[in-house]
């Protein structure tokens, strides 16, 4: 059994281009359908949010016409409900050693963008895990989380193969032309190689450790990938 830690953004609002506060944070489907990969694979699962504190789901994941239908919708709250208490009480970033765990996934939801992207903490321990090999695996708008690693070199994923949300999905079903910045543009000119799918369709890129996914269309495969790369 490996040790996988989930690491979420604290974030309930993402400050808009205009200046506006938008309600975010976790996209529930993402991070429930790895969560739940991962543990019936038998790997044990830990949540780490910065500051240790609780995470809040976006609001917008659990509105049935985004998870596709009311019983879906309930049934991620009804899984989220079963994972409160871990919810409740995560573990503090600054005090993870990330060499105590086989793997990092970070899920999305626009959260991300508010705190991770620039967290010194998740970048020291996204550094050492690439360094040691130890799967990466940011999806959605996790890979903004990816921008906190900086080394002497500067951003520590550049030339590395990757995907996230894109810019024709921000647009189109996302946050739209007040999105404060664009993650996929601000990956490219940080160095990243950016390889994008169909919108909204799944679409997975693994570039030796760093398995990275496009949209929440993508949880569930990158969840196999994840599952897969810790039986090598």
């Amino acid at each position: 059994m490996a040790r996988v830690l989930m690491i979420v953004s604290a974030a309930d609002s993402l400050t808009m281009r205009d200046g506006t506060a938008h309600p975010t944070g976790f996209w529930a489907e993402e991070l429930v359908v790895a969560h739940r990969t991962l543990r019936e694979a038998g790997h044990s699962v830990d949540v780490a949010t910065p500051g240790g504190r609780r995470p809040t789901v976006d609001p917008a994941s659990l509105v049935p016409e985004q998870t596709g239908g009311p019983d879906r919708a309930e049934r991620l709250r009804a899984y989220l409900a079963r994972i409160d208490p871990e919810l409740s009480v995560p573990r503090v970033l600054a005090e993870v050693d990330g060499s105590d765990y086989d793997a990092l996934v970070l899920p999305g939801g626009h959260a991300p963008m508010a705190d991770l992207h620039r967290d010194p903490d998740l970048g020291r321990i996204l550094v050492a895990a690439d360094r040691s090999g130890r799967i990466v695996a940011p999806f959605c708008h996790g890979p903004a989380g990816l921008l906190s690693a900086r080394d002497g070199d500067g951003f520590h994923f550049a030339g590395r193969r990757m995907t996230a949300f894109t810019n024709e999905e921000e647009l189109s079903g996302g946050t739209g032309e007040n999105t404060p910045w664009f993650l996929e543009t601000v990956l490219r000119e940080q160095g990243a190689v950016v390889e994008s799918g169909p919108a909204w369709s799944s679409h997975v890129i693994r570039d030796a450790n760093l398995v990275t996914g496009q949209n929440p269309q993508s949880s569930e495969a990158v969840a196999q990938v994840v599952v897969e790369a810790l039986a090598q």
